[in-house]
């Protein structure tokens, strides 16, 4: 018996980008398709099988101790970037400015999939959530540089909409119009 159920949502893929490591910046270059490895994406900001530990894992690790690399992509959702756009304020959010590497539609409730949810492409390619991506002030900083004024908005309206971060599971490529199914963990949710 599997313990990944495919559920009835799938994600069209509206935009694709890279953030490449050698801008030093998070804005992300936008793109038609991308070929995924086991490390990512090639030259990506997050490229890679290991990476440092960060704050996000402080209460782990020292900071720098090389760990598994579960940060490879960050995964929107359209219909949450409309919200987070709408509570600051603004017609659109472009998703360049928040270092996006997909953004889908169609997978309502997005940001909170379950970890280890995995979203498969039509070529087999297969992602894996970690988890929710907190708002920073990477993204922040981004915004303001075009739209000044709105980069301190972002961090409060972004909360609980900020998608996912992932890694490659099974390599294989995406392109803008390709379509992904949903499958999430069979088990109940924790409750201790």
């Amino acid at each position: 018996m599997p313990t990944l159920e495919q559920t009835q949502y799938s994600g069209e893929i509206i935009w694709l980008g890279t953030a490449l490591a050698a801008s030093g910046s998070l804005r992300a270059q936008p793109l038609d398709q991308v070929d995924l490895g086991f490390d990512g994406i090639r030259d990506a900001r997050h490229e890679g099988t290991l990476r440092p530990a960060c704050s996000r894992v402080a209460n782990l690790y020292p900071r720098d101790t090389e760990i598994r690399n579960v940060r490879q992509l960050t995964i929107l959702s359209a219909e949450e970037m409309d919200e987070i756009a709408d509570a600051m304020g603004m017609a659109q959010l472009d998703p360049a400015l928040l270092g996006a590497s997909i953004i889908l539609r169609g997978i309502p409730d997005f940001t909170h999939v379950p970890p280890s949810s995995r979203l498969q492409g039509p070529d087999g390619v297969t992602l894996t959530v970690d988890m929710e991506n907190r708002p920073c002030l990477l993204p922040a900083r981004e915004i303001e540089a075009e739209h000044a004024g709105f980069g301190a908005t972002f961090k409060p309206a972004a909360k609980d909409r900020r998608g996912v971060t992932a890694w490659v599971e099974r390599p294989g490529r995406l392109a803008i119009g390709d379509v992904v199914s949903l499958f999430v963990p069979d088990q109940r949710a924790w409750a201790p």
